[in-house]
């Protein structure tokens, strides 16, 4: 991977399309777990993509490309939630596709946690962070992140037991 941000860096447009490929779906769950909105999900993903195209040349360290496109896309999920919450979108208000029993179970379950649960339970069994990892991610101390992650799995274990 370090090989094709390398490349990326270097505007070969076909290695940051790999690139994209690759984490694309790491995106999804981050950015979904944020917002709870597939349509809001994706704006912020098509964001970071053009973000991170215009800013990869500041990128200090190669290996870290993961944890910096996580970090951008958190911002513009947190942008995206801003301006969603001053206005109601139709789309809301409209009954949700048939999705599948698990995932609407797991979007159900997961929608009922504080986002501050949500988002440290998505990066941690989601995306198999570190804890460490997390606590960079979200500019939050480890042992914080420790205890959101103990009161998500509780409150997730709760949730179970009454359905």
């Amino acid at each position: 991977m370090e090989e094709l941000v390398h490349k990326a860096k270097n505007k070969d447009p076909d290695a940051f399309t790999k690139l994209m490929q690759a984490y694309t779906k790491d995106m999804y769950k981050v950015a979904v777990s944020i917002l709870m909105n597939d349509e809001d999900a994706a704006d912020a993903i098509q964001e970071t993509i053009l973000v991170c195209w215009e800013k990869l040349s500041t990128l200090k360290h190669n290996r870290y490309f993961k944890t910096w496109l996580i970090r951008i896309l958190i911002n513009n999920c947190y942008d995206i939630r801003k301006e969603r919450e001053m206005t109601i979108s139709v789309e809301e208000l409209e009954e949700p596709s048939i999705e599948d029993v698990y995932n609407f179970e797991l979007k159900e379950a997961l929608s009922r946690l504080d986002e501050k649960y949500r988002i440290v339970m998505m990066l941690f069994y989601g995306e198999g962070y570190h804890i460490q990892e997390i606590a960079g991610l979200l500019n939050i101390p480890k042992s914080t992140v420790q205890t959101r992650l103990d009161r998500g799995r509780k409150k997730l274990k709760s949730y179970y037991m009454e359905s």
